[in-house]
């Protein structure tokens, strides 16, 4: 007998036994005083022995995978007769009523056992399976385990990078702000210097040796928003060889008397739309005047 089924298998067998016993000798006493005893035993083993052949032939039919309702049904109806008899003896029995009455519902309970054992059999699995299906529960376990832990060591990366990142965005922001004080001390300053009234003369009396008739006042920035600049156009048309070079130079220098300095003429130049580097307008006025 397989082990496992010893567990439902014996309560089943000791409960069928004892309800047989019972049966037996409930009959034998209770129609002893009426018909021979050896009759009352012949219908006490007929009750028992029909339970314990349509339970045998149950049990066979369970082993071969096949079900019988009608055979279940039999064995059902010897089980209920041999409650019925017990609980008719004690009914009729003067004294101990209630000790028949508490035993009565042995052979439902044998009935029901068996019932029991057989879904047992039907659900029972082989060692083989059973270890696959720990090995399938136990595989599930660690790859649960193991995505907890992948999660939590994701989550503690994360939170150790969000909180370098926050430290170095307050360090930046710190410098960002002592560097707009700065700034604006700086700034400030200028802006005092600008506004002060002694500021412009002082600065144009130290340039004026060096800027002089160029502009009468030094003006500092001014903290304020900064509008870009055109770029110049670019002169346009054929550059212009030394000899035409050196007749516009002639030309202009000695456009007034007495003759222009190289800084007027060089403005006049280009005030007439002529294109032409420093080093060649250089050039050609060291040969005009060199020339002369």
């Amino acid at each position: 007998m397989n082990p496992r089924n010893a567990k439902t298998v014996l309560p089943a067998v000791a409960m069928t036994a004892v309800s047989m016993v019972l049966t037996l000798a409930v009959v034998v006493m209770w129609l002893g005083t009426a018909v021979p005893w050896p009759v009352a035993l012949v219908v006490g083993l007929g009750i028992d022995g029909g339970w314990l052949a349509t339970l045998a032939y149950e049990r066979r039919l369970a082993a071969q995978g096949d079900h019988s309702r009608i055979v279940t049904a039999v064995g059902w109806c010897f089980g209920l007769i041999a409650a019925g008899v017990l609980v008719a003896h004690a009914l009729s029995a003067e004294a101990s009523a209630a000790a028949w009455l508490a035993v009565a519902w042995l052979p439902i309970a044998a009935k029901a056992l068996w019932l029991v054992h057989g879904m047992w059999e039907r659900t029972a699995l082989t060692p083989l399976a059973l270890n696959a299906i720990r090995g399938i529960q136990q595989e599930a376990r660690d790859e649960a385990a193991v995505a907890r832990a992948r999660l939590r060591a994701e989550a503690t990366t994360e939170e150790t990078r969000l909180a370098a990142v926050t430290a170095a965005g307050a360090r930046v922001a710190r410098v960002q702000a002592r560097t707009a004080k700065t700034l604006a001390g700086a700034w400030s300053t200028l802006e005092t210097a600008r506004q002060g009234e002694g500021t412009g003369r002082a600065l144009t009396s130290v340039t004026a040796p060096v800027t002089a008739a160029v502009t009468s006042r030094w003006e500092l920035p001014v903290w304020g928003p900064v509008q870009p600049l055109a770029a110049p156009a670019l002169e346009s048309g054929p550059a212009l060889s030394d000899a035409e070079l050196d007749v516009l130079v002639e030309e202009i220098r000695t456009s007034e008397t007495p003759a222009l300095s190289y800084r007027v003429m060089a403005k006049r130049f280009r005030a007439a739309g002529h294109a032409a580097s420093e080093t060649r307008l250089r050039a050609a006025w060291n040969r005009v005047v060199g020339a002369a």
